[in-house]
């Protein structure tokens, strides 16, 4: 089964269910939200069409249970086609001619940084799922833009600090004389994450032997594997998308580019069925820095009920992508993050502060006070608060390393989460072993 025609007949048959279990007097109160993603072009690929899924899941979840306090959503989804100027005018046309009451959604950091300072300009509320790059909201001070996802900075900085952690006991190599290579694709996602990376390899005295930005479109990165083969990394910090990440690997193997670990960032790294598909058992040991999978928490860990909730989406899940071999941490990002919303923020908002206009979803947000196992993701959520640095930024949050073996995730790092000790370095049965 396809997954647009999952999506049709699933929400129809929800909305159906909504629309009976709703009182009469109240089946006519609904919140507008406009939901942008990528459904199209190569960030479709990347990852986006995974956050779309799960978002809808959880979106068509609360409908057929009766929607939220009496409030029906009605969810209009927009195609960015993976370009930033397509979301700004799906923002502005969603806001403008369809009425929407918020936004929702956004996988790519290009997108967010210019349709973030158009919706705050716009007086518009806006809540971001998934983009990370700090460049979102730092030092803008937006008032109606939250994100719940841990900023690219966080990701950036995990992966030194776990490498640190095992530079001597498994690489035998003192982080000062431990040479990494940091790449990148050279939009505001890549940039936000290779400055993290770039910082934390500096606080841990490691050699940056190579930092070096590229269009993640570029047909042809053969060039800087060739620079890279000269400084030979040890460890190589890779922040891309799709396809760049996959052509990365194929000319890296091509050309007998070798490495001990290969450490990516979200993205194009956080879909590990891809990965197989493109190299198979190639693609095993390498790392990826994303906030954890749903699928990956002891449900025992969480608060009451929301072990429930991550079996309803992976089960969704299953239905849209029967052929789905790993669970992509994607799908659980999307669909937790939304659920927070419609859990805690919006009754919030429509029980204390009148309603669902920009101003009541803004208070309740700022009131937003989870303690850690209260979301699906297992982080808690506390944003920070106007006049801070990166106001609208969930400060609780935090990524994970997770390690790719024999087509599963493993987590990797920080130790109290491992489920795996982890690979290092690459074993020599991989064509990438240094």
């Amino acid at each position: 089964m396809s997954i647009s025609k999952y999506l049709k007949g699933f929400a129809a048959g929800l909305l159906g269910l909504a629309m009976l279990s709703l009182p009469a007097n109240l089946s006519a109160k609904e919140i507008k939200i406009g939901v942008i993603y990528d459904y199209t072009g190569p960030l479709a690929a990347g990852g986006s069409s995974l956050h779309a899924l799960g978002a809808k899941i959880m979106i068509d979840y609360f409908n057929s249970i009766g929607g939220v306090e009496g409030y029906k959503i009605n969810a209009i989804y927009a195609d960015a086609q993976s370009k930033p100027e397509i979301a700004i005018n799906e923002a502005v046309r969603l806001i403008e001619q369809e009425k929407v009451d918020m936004l929702m959604g956004f996988y790519s950091s290009a997108q967010c940084v210019p349709v973030s300072a158009k919706v705050d300009a716009m007086k518009k509320f806006m809540w971001i799922t998934t983009c990370i790059s700090p460049a979102v909201l730092k030092g803008r001070n937006l008032e109606n833009v939250f994100r719940i996802q841990p900023h690219g900075g966080m990701f950036g900085t995990t992966s030194p600090d776990f490498v640190a952690h095992y530079a001597k006991k498994k690489l035998g190599i003192d982080p000062s004389k431990l040479k990494v290579a940091i790449i990148h694709e050279d939009g505001p996602y890549g940039s936000g994450v290779a400055g993290g990376n770039e910082a934390g390899s500096k606080k841990h005295g490691f050699k940056i032997v190579l930092k070096e930005g590229y269009a993640a479109t570029s047909p042809d990165l053969s060039s800087l594997v060739t620079k890279l083969k000269r400084k030979r990394p040890d460890v190589i910090f890779h922040t891309g998308y799709n396809p760049d990440i996959t052509l990365f690997l194929r000319q890296s193997r091509e050309l007998g580019l070798r490495w001990k670990a290969l450490i990516g960032h979200g993205a194009g790294y956080g879909v590990p069925d891809k990965l197989y598909e493109a190299f198979g058992n190639d693609a095993n040991y390498i790392y990826n820095v994303d906030p954890v999978s749903i699928w990956l928490i002891d449900p025992k860990t969480l608060t009451s009920g929301l072990g429930k909730i991550t079996e309803m989406v992976g089960k969704e899940y299953k239905l849209a992508q029967p052929d789905v071999k790993t669970f992509s941490a994607h799908v659980g990002m999307a669909a937790s993050n939304v659920y927070t919303f419609f859990d805690d923020v919006l009754p919030r908002a429509i029980k204390k502060y009148g309603g669902i206009s920009a101003e009541a979803l803004r208070k309740a947000s700022s009131d937003t006070d989870i303690p850690v196992g209260g979301t699906l993701m297992g982080y808690g959520v506390k944003f920070q608060p106007k006049g801070a640095d990166m106001a609208g930024q969930n400060e609780r949050a935090f990524p994970v390393v997770v390690q790719y073996i024999d087509g599963k995730a493993k987590i990797a790092w920080p130790t109290p989460l491992q489920t795996v000790d982890p690979v290092l370095p690459l074993p020599k049965s991989s064509p990438y072993a240094k």
